[in-house]
């Protein structure tokens, strides 16, 4: 059995005050002078407790310096960020960038990354770090606009019975398409959209819950509104939605 990777770096307070210089005075002066920065529902955020799940769209390498440079310092000090192993931890070099920038824990999304940073969020969340997930695993934008949530953040709110908090990000796709490295220049508007933290009912299923998240995230990412509501998006003439296959097998490997 594979040793487990340490925690201890999320909560030395060297990398926390490297982190601040890092996101509050480098990285935090850039994001608002290449871009037109709002944020919307901030005060959703105010009675919450850590630890919980950022639950975000994903469609642009400027969604994470966005969430560790807009939310609230009181979250972010501590606050880590997945991140796919086989990109962000695949040079030395860009693994400490991004372990400096966004406190990054590693996901997997292939066979041969399979194992690096297993259970780590779930060891996290127990230690009262709260974690970014972003349930879409990919950058690639559909013409809905969300793309159909994973249930490994469902999956670890009902395992540690914590909150997530859905979070749409919008304009980053136009700011910074993929394949850029750089918002365009004009200084493009993006926002941030926090909606009211989401709790695991008693008793709800992986795959409902995940369907609550993916519903009211699209919500917000279409009317840029915090107090959206959707519908799940459940395909009726396919039941068998894929986070439904794939819940129970995600819930292990998180909670292990």
């Amino acid at each position: 059995m594979s040793e487990l990777a340490s925690t201890k770096r999320y909560h030395a307070a060297w990398h926390r005050w490297a982190r601040f210089v890092a996101q509050r005075v480098l990285l935090r002066p850039v994001v608002h002078l290449t871009t037109k920065v709002s944020v919307l529902g901030a005060e959703n955020l105010d009675d919450l407790d850590a630890p919980f799940i950022v639950v975000a769209n994903h469609s642009s390498h400027l969604d994470a310096p966005l969430l560790v440079t807009e939310l609230p310092r009181r979250y972010t000090r501590t606050m880590a960020v997945n991140a796919a192993a086989d990109y962000f931890y695949r040079w030395w070099w860009m693994k400490a960038a991004t372990s400096l920038f966004f406190n990054t824990y590693p996901v997997s999304r292939t066979n041969a990354d399979m194992g690096k940073g297993r259970g780590l969020a779930n060891r996290l969340l127990s230690e009262d770090v709260p974690v970014v997930v972003f349930p879409e695993g990919t950058r690639r934008n559909t013409e809905s606009g969300v793309k159909r949530f994973k249930p490994g953040a469902a999956a670890l709110s009902i395992a540690q019975g914590v909150p997530c908090v859905p979070v749409a990000i919008i304009g980053t796709s136009a700011a910074m398409p993929v394949g850029h490295f750089w918002p365009k220049p004009g200084r493009p508007p993006v926002t941030v959209v926090i909606g009211a933290p989401i709790h695991p009912e008693p008793g709800e299923r992986t795959r409902d819950l995940t369907e609550r998240l993916e519903a009211k995230v699209a919500a917000m990412v279409a009317t840029g509104d915090p107090d959206a509501e959707g519908k799940p998006l459940r395909d009726a003439a396919s039941p068998e939605h894929p986070a439904e296959q794939a819940s129970d097998h995600a819930q292990k490997e998180e909670a292990s």
